[in-house]
């Protein structure tokens, strides 16, 4: 059980927290207008373009939930040499995110996924992006600007759409940087890409990604989660492993299994839902909060975002309401 009390006193710790986010950086574009006739040229609906909107996607996306929260940002990551590029940058900016780590590629574009909807439905999404490695030499800069910043920040968090920024050596090298420094890493990990992180502090699979890795298709009983998340913390020498289970909650994984069940809310969108829940407990944890502790908040805080339409973050305010609305449940848990 965890009072109300105590979620305060961590979470207005938060304003005191530095965090560094490095991984694939994104712009979400929304384009939204009315449907009216289809298309003369073949059979799809024309989209008259009433409204554009522009959000931080990916990595970017974490950084925006954490300053939500209040903590505090510096990010690393790669954007084109392009307009995207610029608007990107802008909505950082926006935000009071600092993006003295942003490393501009003139090989490769700005990534930006595109969705068109309409009357709240989404009919297309484009997407601009190259996914091979970056190259060393960007590596090589991206690690200088990490480096140098070492000490003005206390964990770092590792953010992998698997989109060519993560690469072995990189991963590799901010995780000796870190170690060195006596700093946390967290890491969201793609499946192909676990074995990039070992060494890190903790890690936050979701329940696809963490079968993916096994090669199996699904958990049969809660003693096999508990077996296979301490093998993937010894496999990968984690301190713990954190799954997100969607509906069924989270498991926690230290030195045993325990279980946070999720508390019913009605789901609107899932967009986002993960980089919600790793950058409220990354934030806790760097809070005082215990993993147990850290589960629980950012489980509400991810019941918060899947309320909402699109790419959504959470708020101090709304973690403490979600609590009272939800305390005769939260306070069995």
């Amino acid at each position: 059980m965890i009072s109300i009390q105590r979620i305060e006193e961590i979470i207005k710790k938060f304003s005191s927290v530095k965090i560094a986010v490095i991984g694939d950086m994104m712009l979400d574009e929304y384009l939204i207008g009315k449907v009216n006739r289809i298309s003369p040229e073949a059979p799809v609906p024309i989209v008259n373009i009433e409204k554009e909107r522009f959000v931080l996607g990916g990595a970017s996306n974490v950084a925006n939930n954490l300053t939500s929260l209040e903590g505090k940002v510096f990010v690393y990551g790669v954007i084109g040499n392009d307009a995207n590029g610029e608007k990107f940058v802008k909505e950082l900016e926006n935000k009071d995110v600092n993006s003295d780590g942003i490393v501009k590629d003139g090989t490769r574009p700005t990534i930006i996924k595109s969705r068109v909807l309409s009357q709240g439905q989404q009919l297309l999404r484009l997407d601009w992006e190259k996914d091979t490695d970056i190259s060393e030499e960007i590596q090589n800069q991206l690690l200088e600007n990490f480096e140098k910043n070492i000490e003005n920040i206390d964990a770092v968090l590792l953010s992998d759409y698997n989109k060519g920024l993560l690469t072995k050596h990189l991963s590799k090298k901010v995780i000796e940087i870190a170690k060195k420094h006596n700093k946390r890493i967290m890491v969201d990990p793609k499946p192909q890409n676990f074995k990039n992180y070992v060494g890190a502090t903790s890690m936050t699979p979701n329940r696809k990604e963490i079968l993916d890795y096994f090669g199996m298709k699904k958990f049969t009983s809660e003693e096999q989660i508990a077996e296979k998340m301490a093998q993937l913390k010894d496999e990968l020498k984690l301190d713990s492993v954190v799954l997100t289970r969607s509906e069924e909650g989270v498991s926690l994984f230290k030195t045993k299994h325990k279980r946070i069940p999720t508390v019913a809310r009605e789901v609107y969108d899932v967009t986002g839902a993960g980089d919600t829940f790793i950058s409220t407990f990354l934030l806790s944890i760097c809070a005082g909060a215990d993993l147990y502790e850290a589960g629980v908040i950012a489980n509400m805080a991810s019941g918060i975002v899947v309320a909402k339409i699109g790419t959504a973050t959470a708020t101090q305010d709304e973690i403490l309401e979600f609590y009272k609305d939800n305390d005769n449940i939260l306070k069995k848990i």
